[in-house]
């Protein structure tokens, strides 16, 4: 019954939303002579039934077989249309309840004036928000659009991290983050190894993967792409950990066996690539006397719609006993640290995690960060402190579902301990 409800409510709100903006559209075609006015309005129903049409047949669609281009245009076009038509319905309906309370008013306080009056002077009102509605509505659909082009657009972020635990050896100590990689949303290997080439030209001393190689298979991970991501190589190692895409668990696999086999597919090509993958399991680095440790554990979240195959006491395993006074912990997903991170293991100074990507989408000045992700997620993007404890979010390297960026960047992470 709950289920039926929430449906019930989500086509009650598209519905309005179509409605709302078949009406701002009509509006403001309406001073267009005949033929142009009937031509823009067929050509704006031909591409709602479009958009629509995508998503229910969405399954049915050889995506594969589409150019590139066109097919990246699409997505991101039917994505930015539906959230302009969102931002529509919220701009029009707060109009609507304008004019309602204006009526009311003029029902109790002016009833000597026709309420058609009323409502006539308060239209030049309306107008402006049904045209303001249609001009944010379409910023955002240009919006979507325009952030195809930022899709390969790395930026790298800088942060300096002080601890009084770090052993004296180990100070200086340069490391990179990737995360989200998302292979099978590629679709320029020239590009993706360009960023890896800015990664090298940072020469740090250790490379962490912090999960998501792939969005559901380990053969998006072909031999070109195997080569550009072998090129990744530090004189520390590279370490990486599993994602929740990693599992194959959003795809729809022939028997279990075949699911098993992808997976183990997948943790081979980790090993094909010289990165150390940690599942549930720590490593010791030494330099001199000195040591730190990084732990890595599998997908772990603290939301109830991703796994948790992580298991933080085995990955922290048998550093009791050592004399290791730092340790990087290497998770995903970053609700783990609030949940048992920092609760439970005080002796973890950092941990370094992915999975949100920013959302893909907000808004990063200096003094202000929004993205939509932040309502599921409170950490979500770049570094948060606790007491000694630190969490950094990496925003991604690659995407998933839009094929773009808006406001949030592919990152590349650069720490350095100090």
């Amino acid at each position: 019954m709950r289920s039926r409800g929430f449906v019930i409510t989500i086509l009650t709100v598209i519905f309005v939303a179509e409605y709302y903006s078949y009406m701002v559209v009509r509006s403001a075609l309406r001073s267009l002579p005949g033929p142009w006015r009937t031509g823009l309005t067929v050509l704006y129903v031909t591409l709602t039934a479009l958009t629509w049409a995508s998503l229910i047949f969405f399954r049915r669609i050889h995506w594969a077989n589409m150019h590139h281009m066109v097919r990246n245009v699409f997505v991101a076009f039917t994505i930015g249309f539906f959230v302009g038509k969102i931002f529509i319905l919220l701009i029009m309906l707060l109009d609507d309840i304008r004019r309602f309370f204006m009526w009311i008013a003029h029902f109790f306080v002016s009833k000597d004036t026709p309420v058609a009056e009323t409502i006539t002077k308060g239209m030049s009102r309306s107008v402006f928000m049904s045209r303001l509605a249609l001009i944010i509505g379409g910023t955002w659909l240009f919006g979507f659009v325009y952030g195809i082009s930022n899709r390969y657009r790395y930026q790298v972020r800088r942060v300096k991290l002080q601890f009084d635990e770090l052993p004296t050896a180990f100070r200086g100590l340069k490391i990179i983050q990737v995360s989200d990689i998302h292979t099978g949303s590629f679709d320029n290997h020239e590009a993706v190894a360009a960023g890896m080439r800015r990664i090298m030209d940072e020469k740090a001393d250790l490379i962490f993967f912090t999960g998501d190689l792939v969005n559901n298979r380990a053969d998006e991970v072909d031999e070109r792409y195997q080569k550009i991501y072998a090129t990744l190589k530090a004189p520390m190692g590279v370490y990486s950990i599993l994602g929740n895409h990693d599992y194959g668990d959003y795809e729809q696999w022939p028997s279990l066996d075949a699911k098993r086999e992808n997976l183990k597919h997948l943790t081979n090509i980790h090993a094909s690539l010289g990165w150390k993958l940690l599942r549930n399991e720590n490593a010791v680095l030494q330099r001199g006397n000195d040591k730190i440790a990084i732990v890595g554990v599998e997908n772990w979240s603290a939301k109830a719609n991703f796994p948790k195959y992580g298991d933080l006491n085995l990955a922290h395993h048998g550093l009791e006993g050592q004399n290791i006074p730092f340790k990087i912990l290497l998770s995903h997903d970053p609700s783990h640290w609030d949940a048992q991170v920092r609760p439970g293991y005080p002796d973890i100074q950092l941990t370094l995690s992915g999975h949100t990507h920013g959302m893909q989408m907000g808004v990063e000045i200096p003094g202000f960060k929004w993205s939509p992700v932040q309502y599921m997620y409170s950490k979500w993007a770049g570094l948060y402190q606790e007491g000694n404890q630190y969490l950094y979010v990496n925003r991604g390297y690659g995407f998933l579902a839009y094929p773009g960026r808006l406001g949030i960047l592919p990152e590349i992470t650069v720490i350095e301990l100090v």
